[in-house]
């Protein structure tokens, strides 16, 4: 069994940690790549300025850079307890990277479907060095879905997105995880939202969570895109678009479960444009030391707007999700940097260029 040492601890990955919540039994392999465990970190500058005590769950420290992996863990464990040889999604890049190192690590082949010219740079290499086999389509998302659903219907394969509530069970953990580096639930709980698994998922976790324990659960506040806000809305958007990629999704599989989740908690959808996103993704890197990928900026955006409207009590504290890896799109952060420029290679020069800013 794989494990690792951490702050004094033995972590074995979210299935074996979480067995006793998790629909699993003692023939379950225990695939791991020692997912979870991700940082909960203090948000000092977002914090301050709100008045409210803010922490960042920092799920881009998972194996393969996303949230993705908790779920997809229990997915290809029971893909291979049911004896399936082989994988398939379809995926705006988190999904794809995830299934693909997981069937790696099992021996399972793996196929993704991806929309066309619509998935980050980093996130197709990933799929690509861990061997899937990759198609694309035209079209968004939810066509790929569409396809890889029917495809499942017909063929003797895994579908792993999370339209399969291994990966909702999967997913849930982190919201344990919450509950234990706090100590108790926070009062509201910000995320991105694009095919609304992960919502879902958190709300199943705290109320599994409340059942057995005296407190209260979080408001649930999902955040989308201006330019794919199906849930904001109430409506599908035939042509979604933004430049947070994870979350172009323009009819959400998890539809369902997102809005229960927040009518439930007495939380709320907001919709943030591509430029509240982009400024948000600089204040978590500028202020906060944290690169997240532009999909994770939404709910820190989400987040800035929720403030401005008062939402949060003075003192609440609220938990933030960023679901990915900044470098799941170094594209973005590329062309959002200054230009690098190149000095002659002598002490002159350098100072030159530092000047009084030493």
């Amino acid at each position: 069994m794989s494990s690792v040492e951490t702050w004094g601890m033995t972590w074995r990955g979210v299935i074996e940690e979480y067995a006793a919540f998790l629909p699993v039994s003692p023939e379950t392999p225990r695939v791991t790549l020692l997912e979870g465990n991700t940082p909960l970190v203090p948000a000092v500058f977002l914090g301050k300025n709100a008045g409210v005590s803010v922490h960042l769950k920092i799920e881009g420290m998972n194996p393969t850079g996303s949230f993705k992996d908790r779920g997809m863990a229990l997915a290809v464990a029971k893909a291979l307890e049911e004896g399936k040889s082989a994988v398939l999604c379809a995926s705006t890049g988190n999904t794809a990277a995830s299934a693909a190192a997981y069937a790696a690590r099992t021996g399972l082949r793996c196929w993704v479907v991806l929309p066309e010219g619509k998935v980050a740079l980093g996130k197709v290499a990933q799929a690509v060095v861990y061997g899937a086999q990759i198609l694309q389509v035209p079209g968004d998302f939810d066509s790929a879905l569409k396809l890889v659903r029917q495809a499942a219907e017909r063929l003797p394969i895994a579908l792993v997105n999370s339209v399969n509530p291994y990966r909702i069970e999967g997913q849930k953990t982190a919201s344990f995880e919450v509950t234990q580096a706090l100590g108790h639930p926070p009062e509201a709980l910000v995320l991105p939202v694009g095919n609304a698994g992960n919502i879902t998922a958190y709300w199943k976790g705290f109320t599994e969570l409340a059942r057995s324990q005296d407190f209260s659960c979080p408001r649930m506040c999902g955040i989308q895109a201006e330019g794919a806000a199906p849930l904001v809305k109430g409506a599908r958007v035939s042509d979604p678009e933004t430049v947070a990629t994870a979350i172009r999704i323009g009819n959400p599989a998890s539809w369902d479960g997102a809005v229960r989740a927040a009518k439930d908690s007495g939380g709320t959808f907001q919709a943030v444009s591509d430029q509240e996103i982009l400024a948000a993704y600089r204040i978590l890197a500028d202020k906060e030391g944290i690169f997240a990928e532009p999909a994770s900026a939404a709910a820190a955006a989400g987040f800035l707007k929720l403030v401005d409207q008062g939402y949060f009590r003075k003192g609440a504290r609220v938990v933030i999700i960023l679901t990915g890896h900044g470098l799941k799109d170094p594209e973005r952060a590329m062309a959002l940097s200054p230009q690098i420029r190149t000095i002659p290679a002598n002490l002159e020069a350098l100072e030159g260029e530092i000047g009084s800013g030493a």
